[in-house]
């Protein structure tokens, strides 16, 4: 079954309640509350649903803002962005583009080279570390 098939109830058998919230109803964890918004190990953040590689540790930063923030994704290709106008402000969302899953949004007060922030959510990412 393809990530694109599976239904809601198939979801929640693979994901934590939080993460099914998080990246199939496009969701939110509170702020400084994600397992992955205050670590520091070497390796590759990847979709918690289906695995694809999103963000390498070397591009993670401190944003302050409570969630783990990148400033470029592994490749362009894993992303997509769509326009998000709820909650009465206009953002860009960021989806996994292989499966869906919501991750979170990008803003444009990042560091330098690009000047993005990635901010996502930990409940959307799985972690592999370097070997």
């Amino acid at each position: 079954m393809s990530n694109h098939t599976k239904t809601d109830n198939d979801w929640k058998k693979l994901l934590s309640d939080e993460s099914f919230r998080v990246t199939r109803q496009s969701g939110t964890e509170r702020p400084f509350t994600g397992k992955y918004w205050n670590f520091n190990e070497d390796g590759i953040y990847k979709c918690i649903c289906c695995g694809e590689s999103l963000f390498e540790s070397d591009t993670k930063f401190d944003a302050g803002c409570g969630w783990p923030s990148f400033f470029i994704p592994v490749d362009s290709d894993c992303i997509n962005e769509f326009e998000d106008n709820s909650f009465g402000m206009t953002r860009t969302e960021v989806k996994c583009s292989k499966c869906d899953a919501h991750l979170g949004h990008v803003f444009n007060d990042g560091p330098q080279p690009t000047g993005l922030r990635y901010c996502i959510n930990s409940a959307s990412l799985d972690f592999e570390q370097n070997q």
